[in-house]
């Protein structure tokens, strides 16, 4: 319908994360502990405060490393997908395999390395932020 290029290449991206991380957050959200919610209730909480103090605290940690986690794996995959002739960095990458620019094609891949490693760390501190670092203590403590 879209052909091959770049419009196709974001809609095959954009549609199979959507798919992913829809499946993922209902997960944590089924996952998430009541009892929170059952307190708020009993003392006359509304709808939105429920929400607000006993489900979204548990379940943000989770909501911020899943998005996280699926850029990491969008950059992948919009790489290779460039290099089949999607556009982008892929199509980039490929020329320059291509054309013998050695220089040229180091660069790239240094620079998606960059990239890659950049999310992950920023993964990392976001989670310490929103979980706290004693909880990254308390796991290696029990290793």
């Amino acid at each position: 319908m879209l052909s091959i290029g770049p419009i196709a290449a974001i809609a095959a991206v954009s549609l199979h994360t959507i798919g992913a991380l829809g499946k993922l957050f209902f997960e944590v959200v089924e996952n998430a502990d009541m009892k929170p919610e059952e307190g708020l209730r009993s003392v006359g909480a509304n709808w939105l405060e429920r929400v607000r103090f006993a489900i979204v605290p548990q379940v943000m940690p989770n909501f911020v490393s899943y998005a996280l986690l699926r850029t990491e794996i969008n950059v992948r995959a919009s790489t290779i997908i460039g290099a089949v002739g999607g556009g982008g960095i892929g199509e980039v990458f490929r020329l320059s395999i291509g054309r013998d620019h050695a220089a040229k094609t180091y660069a790239i891949v240094i620079l998606l390395l960059v990239t890659i490693v950049c999310i992950d760390q920023f993964s990392s501190r976001l989670r310490r932020k929103l979980v706290g670092n004693q909880s990254f203590e308390l796991g290696r403590g029990a290793a």
